[in-house]
């Protein structure tokens, strides 16, 4: 699935050797669950319901049965918004039980019935709701080896959260509101909405027919065979048995949406679904996945196993997307698209949705991941292909200039010390869905980036491709794809040109060895560089926020080292598997640059001279180093501030090279780096140093800035540019970019096309009642998208208290995490947003699910500007006060702690020293002009 943020308004036990395990589990002892107390087994006997002992104790189901077919009938009444619904399961029994244990949750299980050669016999059930689970007991044992069928009715109510079976409702431009229903299944909601073994390694086959009043229709995984008009007058349709698959790619929907059909070259048919109003809004969807599903049928070499590929846009979606088999649904934001109306960003955002959906039909519903634990075997590599796919498809959104940030986000969680492995092991629900995070996806694509490279693009490929093919329709856990990766028989013509034999002697490549490195252990490495004539002094130690450097030790990594010399192109390269190396260089050189285009996951620092030869560099000929190298020394430079390894001025140094930037990756960046030290002060009361050094970063980029057009033109990344600096001079109050929108009579002009003006009016009360109407009576998805972050960055204080009431009514409550963690950001309505959040934390939770992504989301976003000691009591003492059923086990928790502890360090360090640099480089600046 796709993990939404606003970025872009804004998933078996493992082969892991024992001792290392014993390590793992206690550096990170799980958190546990908020919605289920307590770890994998069940600390006293287990009493079910009933009074009864119940029949097992654990957390995770037996393996002496598994389920290899569901026939399941499903009624829901979107009037009363209650369903019903009967499942027959056919089962194999691997040893001799009288047991059979499978979960529901919330829901009224009746006639249980045990179908067996002998004949037709009720079953005993128990409830065991802690752990979600039924017990079905039978008077006589079911036997090894043979095959049984068991049968239950269920009753439940339709779910008023974002998962499960769940209503969803939307209004018409007539004011009517229609009411609908959906799914959402990953991670282990497939059990609120039918009996089932929900966990993904029990894969089965899925028979669906759904119950619906004429007005509507249904859709599932597979196509309809046929519709029976039953008795009532109601009608049923059946659905063709699905290919074997785990529970939470499970989907179907009761609707009255429209659609629009193409078929792709290998013959799927692609369709869209959206209401009615928006169905013209879906043309660029159905256009990018049919292209999409193409590519990847060749890329893999293995052809899409189903005979349709259905795109859904539902109006309640709490993430961004979700890649059920055959049906993918989403976000409106992440699949309607209005060529007049839409920008670049939207164009970029929602085909990289489509790309990591699409790239989930083999990546994760294939071959998936044995437990929750490798979840990043999906999430990782689905974001990893957005950007291979893309690349080739549509290289006109100049993807790959957006793919390092994925890179620098990871970075920002994995260099705390509440980080986990990329694997990790989870029990519980919450600790479930808090695998869904920066580091599963956007690690997991930035280390299979750095092992592409790695190993070559070609023998990459064909690693993958045969890890594919090995697994369909099978479970997998991480050691599976390293012994796919190694051992690709295949020279290629790097191996002949590069310095690459210390890569590639012999058998010395052990990928697996490598990468465990890189997956079962957290955080990132920090390579000091140091050169001293020809010699290069190399070290490595765990990059962390942190002033308790013995988190630090104990940890080594083998590093795919990259390099280039001011003496040559050549890219060179070399494998630190040691604390410390030395290398020798051919020459003396001016300068070094380690992790060339950061396509590794680790940051660099040069130690002596090295980054006074780099920022000599830089300023003098800049051009000289790729765009993504700027970028990721621009990154390295300010975060070893944090570690106190670089002095703030020699960083601020570095960023005077910025005013003859014009790439972006660069560019925001620069703007990443400088603008959160003034969000910092904002909420401090320290008027006049914020405004100094919201001063410099605008002198910095004055040049950029003034040579922007108010046009839409040029590529994708030059529009996002263009828009992201615009608006940064307009919240400003850069005079330039202010003045030339007053005229209230622009606003109709600007509001269909430069959308990053709606900033400038939700300044004055008319300007933003005026947006607000717009806002509401709007069918257009991504304009209503950026009027909502604009009305949040008001500084009018009593919109901006409305602004977070709204939801329900005028905004979506699935649009409320975005509008919060906006508020907080907003100098005036920082205590506003916490306030709102504290308030009503329990609704938020209970609404949006314990450790789900969203959740975690507001946290961070809502906490992670502050810096003085009194704000960190105020949260630690909200947080503390939670209960473990509450969240105070969070993750989430621990980060914001972290992150508001490295807020003061860093305030207490660096605050003189910015002072002293801004009023030096403001005394030079006056001198000059004498």
């Amino acid at each position: 699935s796709v993990m939404l943020n606003l970025s872009w308004t804004i998933k078996s036990v493992k082969a892991v050797p024992p001792v290392l395990l014993l390590l793992l589990l206690v550096a990170f002892p799980p958190s546990s669950g908020a919605q289920l107390p307590g770890h994998g087994q069940a600390k006293d006997v287990p009493i079910a319901t009933n009074g009864q002992p119940f029949p097992w104790d654990r957390m995770r189901l037996p393996k002496t049965i598994s389920p290899f077919h569901y026939d399941l009938t499903i009624h829901p009444n979107l009037t009363t918004l209650h369903f019903t619904g009967v499942v027959r399961i056919q089962l194999d029994v691997h040893e001799d039980t009288s047991i059979i244990i499978l979960h529901a949750k919330q829901m009224q299980i009746s006639n249980v019935l045990l179908l067996a050669p002998e004949g037709v016999r009720p079953l005993q059930v128990l409830e065991y709701p802690r752990f979600h689970q039924l017990a079905l007991l039978s008077d006589s044992v079911l036997t090894k080896g043979r095959r049984y069928e068991v049968q239950l009715r269920f009753a439940a109510n339709l779910s008023d959260s974002f998962h499960g079976f769940y209503k969803s409702s939307y209004r018409t431009s007539s004011g009517e509101v229609r009411v609908m229903a959906s799914t959402q299944f990953e991670a282990t909601f497939a059990r609120g909405a039918f009996p089932c073994f929900d966990e993904p390694a029990f894969k089965a086959k899925f028979t669906i027919r759904i119950i619906r009043e004429p007005r509507h229709i249904t859709i599932s995984n597979m196509p309809k065979v046929k519709t029976v008009e039953l008795p009532s007058g109601l009608l049923e349709d059946h659905f063709d048995t699905t290919v074997k698959m785990s529970t939470y790619l499970v989907a179907y929907i009761v609707s009255d949406f429209l659609s629009v059909s193409k078929t792709t070259r290998h013959g799927v048919q692609i369709s869209v679904y959206a209401v009615a109003e928006k169905i013209n809004q879906t043309a660029f969807a159905l256009d990018a996945a049919v292209e999409l599903l193409d590519f990847y049928e060749d890329y893999f070499d293995i052809p899409y196993p189903l005979p349709k590929q259905d795109l859904a846009a539902i109006p309640d979606f709490q993430s961004g997307a979700m890649e059920n088999w055959g049906l993918t649904t989403y976000r409106e934001t992440g699949l309607l698209f209005d060529p007049d109306k839409s920008s670049a960003s939207d164009k970029l955002g929602i085909t990289k949705v489509i790309a990591h959906e699409l790239a989930h039909q083999w990546f994760g519903n294939l071959v998936t991941m044995e437990w929750w634990n490798d979840l990043w075997l999906n999430e990782g590599f689905a974001k990893f292909m957005e950007f291979i796919s893309l690349d080739i498809t549509y290289p006109e959104l100049q993807v790959d200039d957006v793919f390092l940030g994925k890179c620098f986000e990871a970075m920002e969680v994995d260099s705390l010390s509440s980080s986990h492995p990329v694997s990790t092991p989870v029990e519980n629900p919450t600790q479930i869905q808090e695998m869904f995070d920066d580091v599963s996806y956007d690690k997991g694509a930035c280390i299979l980036n750095m092992l592409r490279d790695f190993l070559t693009p070609e023998a990459f490929e064909i690693g993958i491709i045969r890890y594919l093919k090995r697994y369909s329709y099978q479970n997998t856990v991480n050691s599976h794809l390293w012994e796919s990766l190694t051992n690709v028989k295949f020279c290629s013509k790097r191996d002949l040109q590069s310095g690459a034999s210390k890569w590639y002697s012999g058998d010395e490549l052990d990928v697996r060895a490598i990468m465990d490195t890189w997956t079962l252990q957290e955080g990132f490495p920090l390579v000091t560089v140091e050169v001293r004539g020809r010699e290069v002094r190399l070290s490595q130690e765990r990059y962390l926020k942190t002033d308790d450097y013995s988190l630090t030790e104990g940890f080594l990594w083998q590093i795919p080292l990259t390099y280039m010399t001011s003496a040559s192109n050549t890219i060179h390269r070399f494998l630190l598997k040691t604390k410390t190396d030395v290398l020798y260089l051919p020459e003396e050189v001016d300068w070094v640059k380690f992790n060339v285009d950061m396509s590794g996951y680790y940051m660099v620092h040069y130690a002596g001279d090295g980054w006074n030869s780099i920022i000599k560099l830089l300023q003098h000929n800049h051009t000289a180093l790729s765009s993504n190298d700027r970028a990721s020394l621009i990154h390295n430079v300010f975060q070893l501030v944090s570690t106190e390894k670089v002095r703030l001025d020699t960083a601020l140094e570095l960023s005077l090279y910025l005013s003859r930037e014009t790439e972006i990756m660069a560019v925001t960046q620069g703007f990443g780096e400088l603008v959160p030290l003034y969000k910092l002060m904002e909420k401090r009361d320290m008027a006049a140093l914020e405004n100094q050094m919201k001063d410099y970063i605008v002198d910095l980029f004055r040049g950029l800035i003034d040579r922007q057009e108010w046009t839409d033109s040029g590529s994708v990344s030059e529009r996002m540019l263009r828009s992201y600096l615009l608006l940064f001079g307009c919240v400003r109050n850069y005079a330039p970019c202010v003045t030339k929108h007053t005229n209230i009579s622009l606003y109709i002009f600007i509001v269909d096309t430069e959308l990053k003006a709606f900033s400038v009016f939700t300044r004055t009360p008319e300007g933003w009642d005026f947006l607000f109407e717009k806002y509401r009576h709007s069918m257009q998805m991504s304009v209503k998208s950026r009027m909502k972050t604009a009305m949040a960055v008001s500084p009018l204080q009593d919109k901006l208290q409305w602004c977070q009431s709204l939801h329900g009514e005028v905004m979506k409550t699935q649009d409320l995490p975005d509008v919060i963690v906006s508020v907080s950001k907003n100098p005036r309505g920082y205590k506003l947003a916490w306030d709102f959040f504290r308030a009503n934390w329990h609704t938020l939770i209970k609404k949006f699910d314990l450790g789900s992504s969203t959740v975690s989301y507001m946290v961070t976003g809502v906490t992670n500007q502050y810096s003085t000691r009194e704000m960190l009591d105020e949260v630690r003492g909200f947080f503390s006060s939670l209960t473990e059923e509450s969240g105070s086990e969070m993750r989430c928790i621990r980060q914001s702690y972290e992150t508001i502890e490295d807020n003061i360090r860093w305030m207490d360090t660096n605050l003189p020293l910015l002072q002293a640099w801004l009023d030096k480089r403001s005394h030079r600046a006056m001198h000059e002009d004498l």
